[in-house]
Order: C-alpha cells, then structure tokens, then sequence
C-alpha cells in the first residue's frame, strides 16, 4: 500500500456516496414528476402566450394573416409610448403582416408616420393602415416588389414626398421555402430567395441613403438560421447569414454620416410566412423545439425595432445583430 493510500481521509469516500445517493433520490424523484406534470410553453410576463400544438394549417403563398385561424397577437397593449420616433417617417417592407406589422403599429405609437411597402396582401396592408391611424399617425401603402430596383426608388420617393422626411428603414420583406434536399432547390428558386430577401434590402438601403441624415437609421430583420444555419432552409438561411453581414459591413460603410445600421435576428414568430412554408401538421409544432417550447407572438419582437430606431435609447449601437430567439445564449 502506498504511503497516498494511508494518508486518504477515509471518511471522504463515504460522504462523496451519501451526497450521490441524495442526489440520486432528487433526479428519480424530479424524474416522476416530470412525468405526471405537463411541461407547457415558457411564460415569462402576466400574459399567458400560445404554445402549441398550433393550428395545423397550410396557407397559399405568400400567406395572409387575415387568413390565420390563429391571429398573431401584434397590438402590444402593455407598451406605452412616450415619443421616442416623434417628428420621424419610416419606411417598412413586408409591413402589411406579421413582425412588419407590429413594428409598424409601436414607431406610429411613439410619433413616427409609417409607408408600408408590400407585394400584394391587399386586405393584410388595409388592415395595418388603420392600426398605424387608430395610434394618430399618418401610413401611406406602397404595392410592389422589391426585386426590382426602379419599384424600391419609386417607393422611397413617394414616401419621402407624403412625409417631407426619412429617418428610418425597416428591410423586412422575405421569401421562405421550406426544402427536403440540396438537389430540390432549382436555380431559379435559389433566385428568387436571394432576389427577394437580400437585393430587396440592398435596393432599399440604396434607394433611401440620399433622403437619411444624421440620426437615421437602418434596421434589417435577420434570423436565427442566419446564426445557425437550418437543415431545410438552405437557401433562406443563406440570404440570412448575408443579411447580417451586410448589416455589419454598411454599419461602417455609413458610420462616419451619422447613420446607424443594425439588425435584429428572431428565432420562430407566429406570422403568415411560416404557415405559407411548412407543411399543416409541423405548423401545429412551429416553435416547440425553442427553450420557451414556443415560438415568439410578433409584439414580443417588435419592441427590439424602436430601441433599435430611437436615438434616445441606441445612438451608441450601430453594426449588432440581436437575437430574440426564445432560447438561451443564441
């Protein structure tokens, strides 16, 4: 026996089992209740979020919200403005729904007249017009595609001409496909993804960057597949990792004007694009993987898009992509 061997305390080796065999206990017990007790979503407010299963409902392409059995809750009725965007104009694509919709009900109801570009939801766009003039600010609607660089120029113009001013742009605006295999994805498809989701918000950017001055900013809607890539989002993920390098290579670009350009990068959110993806029955589950076991209501989003806009609360943040993603440290 070795002299280590002698001098060991021999009453460690029986503590290091009493506190296993405590521990022990403690796992098989959290284990049987874990299931008896239905582990529902995550709520981390007063208001009780959906969780799923979720309507299982597949919608046409690209998706109204008019159309949801179940609507995403957008109005934020816990949200007080207090004029963080008074006296500004923005301009938001994809705005007639879903994350777009949301943020541009809170920039009218902290003061700022809200354009509204989007492709052809007609009803969807009518319906957001007048939330953003049930909050007492003007909203101007804007039909057409940003794919194309002469609409984006047009687009701006008339938003600068109706409110006199541009102070911020929300690229929001996206198209998303679910596919199986790489060998799905045809050329054109890949186009139409990259097209829409990337040259849309490089159109915008440069169509808005003469009417921006000191204090504007741009803000573009990223995702958590851009972070982390998605088994069968492949070309969508793709734009999305672009978009936050874009968002951080113009934040320099732009630094030295004064103008501030940041994204934000939810993970699941309940809006029209997701039903008009994935099929009905893995709609019904859309968000449980998260750490919430839920995914996202959009008015828990759009919150992210006025700190983001406001000079009063980020004149120090320019070239960040935030996560809000319902799960930790991602």
């Amino acid at each position: 026996m070795s002299n280590s061997e002698n001098r060991a305390d021999p009453g460690a080796a029986s503590l290091q089992r009493e506190i296993q065999q405590r521990q022990d206990q403690t796992d098989q017990q959290a284990q049987r209740a874990s299931t008896v007790k239905d582990q529902g979503p995550v709520q981390t407010t007063e208001h009780v979020y959906p969780g799923t299963p979720l309507p299982a409902q597949h919608l046409e392409k690209p998706g109204l919200e008019a159309d949801m059995q179940q609507k995403p809750e957008f109005l934020a009725p816990d949200y007080c403005g207090s004029g963080k965007l008074a006296g500004m104009a923005a301009i938001i694509t994809g705005g007639d729904s879903g994350i777009g919709r949301a943020v541009a009900v809170l920039y009218a109801r902290e003061g700022a007249d809200v354009a509204i570009v989007y492709l052809n939801e007609d009803q969807d766009a009518e319906d957001t017009k007048r939330y953003v003039e049930a909050e007492g600010q003007a909203c101007l609607l804007i039909r057409g595609d940003v794919r194309d660089a002469a609409f984006c120029r047009d687009a701006v113009h008339q938003a600068h001409e109706r409110f006199g001013r541009l102070d911020i742009l929300v690229n929001n605006a996206a198209f998303q496909e679910h596919a199986e295999k790489l060998t799905d994805l045809t050329e054109d498809r890949f186009d139409l993804t990259m097209k829409t989701n990337v040259y849309g918000y490089f159109h915008m950017a440069k169509a808005v960057l003469p009417y921006l001055k000191r204090g504007a900013s741009i803000i573009n809607t990223g995702s958590v597949t851009g972070l982390e890539g998605s088994k069968h989002l492949l070309d969508y993920s793709t734009t999305k990792g672009a978009i936050h390098a874009f968002t951080m290579s113009l934040a320099s670009n732009l630094l030295e004007q004064g103008i501030r350009v940041n994204a934000v990068a939810p993970g699941p959110v309940w809006t029209p694009l997701n039903p008009a993806d994935a099929p009905a029955e893995k709609v019904a589950q859309f968000g449980a993987t998260t750490d919430m076991k839920r995914p996202a209501q959009p008015q828990e989003l759009s919150p992210s898009y006025v700190f983001l806009a406001a000079p009063c609360c980020s004149s120090y943040i320019t070239g960040i992509v935030l996560p809000v993603t319902g799960s930790v440290g991602s």
